[in-house]
């Protein structure tokens, strides 16, 4: 396992549309799991949610959350960052993440459909480094059965 990769290291990982999984902190310390959408974008991550979720109020109040992205193929990318994270409450900057979002995971078609149809109001939690980790396993290729030369994301066949 390789760890400790750059951001280009991790190769089209963040720009594939992947849901996160961002972990925030109940006021009993226990975790809530969330999957969200999500962007990579001036070396950190930018969530969109809305302005009264339950992850805001977390978030307010703890100063802390996590952020996960990862493959199911190999090499088995992945990315999480801790940090304490700040809630911009800007509609311009909302919207115009929102709008980028939604193409990224739905295509311009259905972004469009998405966007008619969502609140004009959008929160964006803005992560940017805190402690970051990145691994993949690039260099364990024969022990997922691949060979010394290996398609990256590509499943062996079942046989």
């Amino acid at each position: 396992m390789r760890k400790g990769l750059s951001i280009q290291e991790l190769g089209d990982l963040l720009e594939r549309a992947y849901n996160a999984t961002l972990a925030t902190y109940r006021r009993d310390g226990s975790v809530l799991l969330s999957p969200v959408w999500h962007e990579w974008r001036d070396d950190g991550f930018n969530i969109i949610t809305g302005p009264d979720d339950v992850k805001v109020r977390h978030i307010e109040r703890q100063h802390r959350a996590v952020a996960v992205v990862s493959d199911n193929d190999f090499p088995f990318r992945g990315i999480e960052l801790s940090c304490s994270p700040t809630i911009m409450r800007d509609i311009r900057f909302g919207q115009d993440t929102l709008r980028r979002i939604a193409v990224r995971y739905l295509g311009a078609e259905r972004a469009q459909v998405y966007l008619r149809s969502s609140s004009e109001s959008i929160v964006v939690i803005r992560m940017e480094p805190g402690d970051l980790r990145t691994w993949d396993f690039v260099d364990d290729a024969e022990s997922f059965g691949f060979g010394a030369t290996h398609e990256p994301n590509t499943r062996p066949t079942q046989g």
